[in-house]
């Protein structure tokens, strides 16, 4: 016989071959869509660092969620910009805030989308920081409190699923028993239980308004040189009670999302975070990388490692090049 003895290049020769032996699957279903909403009608600002994501008042935000169910995406996960922020975030549990206001009109338009809501404070607060300062310190009990009650208040308003994000030791088991006592047991809790201080934030920031005022997060979101560290989060969420969890960002940490997967046995979310959306795009603006076949192999390597779903801006794009 003669060499090579193995082909394996016979199932790459078209596109139904390829389609057909492909080991890791992507679809619309696999995507939620981060969304900012705003107080306001009638506003839709496009953010400067992310082409193609805008700040929208309730009004406006509504016609974009009838497109995201229309392309078969799973859901949206809802970040708030308040009308005015104070020293510990209290327009965070408002009923009528933003985030509030817009969780009850998808329910009353009656979408077929998984409603997220991120809880944190740092969009919140006039310093910037997720929970509490006293003397320059971010302090961890006292702020659980207070992110308690906003997931109860997310819930009121019909949110299917409260994911915190503010990297507060404890706050997992915190949300869960507000939940409970409040009569949400059906609501469901996604932490961000593998959330680094990471770069690749900095779009975020200027979309939801979010940067600190003073220092950095550093002493409650965790070092990217560590894995051990996050298997310990996680493991710590799931015993609060979390029913799903997340690795943030997803890129730079596919390594740490591979080590989670194996390790539990309940859904694994990456988020797929604006710096890494924004370098795509910058990219792609200047002819440097093709932004289709960038964005979906990024995806497809985000699955790869593992994730059951992916948060992230690119939803809507990837859903209609899957479509084709």
């Amino acid at each position: 016989m003669s060499f090579p003895v193995e082909r394996p290049r016979r199932l790459r020769r078209n596109e139904r071959l390829r389609s057909l032996v492909r080991e890791t699957p992507l679809a619309a279903s696999d995507f939620i869509y981060p969304m900012f909403v705003c107080p306001g009608k009638r506003v839709r600002n496009e953010v400067p660092s992310m082409p193609g994501i805008f700040q929208q008042s309730v009004d406006r935000f509504l016609e974009e969620c009838r497109e995201v169910e229309q392309l078969g995406i799973s859901g949206i996960i809802l970040f708030g910009l308040p009308e005015k922020k104070d020293e510990r975030g209290s327009e965070a549990w408002s009923p009528d805030a933003a985030v509030q206001r817009a969780v009850a009109a998808v329910k009353k338009a009656n979408l077929d989308l998984v409603v997220m809501t991120d809880v944190c404070l740092c969009e919140y607060t006039s310093h910037g920081h997720c929970g509490v300062v006293e003397d320059g310190e971010v302090l961890n009990d006292p702020s659980l409190e207070l992110l308690a009650q906003t997931a109860v208040s997310h819930a009121r308003a019909g949110a299917d699923v409260v994911a915190p994000s503010d990297m507060m030791d404890g706050r997992v088991g915190a949300i869960r028993r507000a939940l409970d006592e409040a009569g949400f047991t059906h609501v469901s809790i996604l932490a961000y239980s593998a959330k680094y201080c990471s770069a690749f934030y900095g779009p975020f920031r200027e979309a939801a308004g979010s940067a600190p005022q003073f220092g950095d997060r550093r002493s409650y979101q965790m070092d990217p040189a560590n894995v051990r560290e996050a298997l310990r989060e996680v493991r710590l969420d799931l015993v609060e009670g979390a029913d799903m969890v997340m690795v943030k960002p997803a890129l730079p940490y596919l390594d740490v999302l591979r080590a989670v997967r194996r390790s539990v046995r309940v859904p694994v979310a990456a988020y797929n975070v604006s710096g890494e959306y924004s370098m795509v795009k910058a990219a792609a603006r200047n002819g440097w990388l093709d932004e289709r076949r960038t964005a979906m192999e990024i995806l497809t390597g985000i699955r790869r490692a593992g994730a059951d779903f992916i948060l992230t801006y690119h939803a809507k794009d990837a859903a209609r090049w899957i479509a084709e």
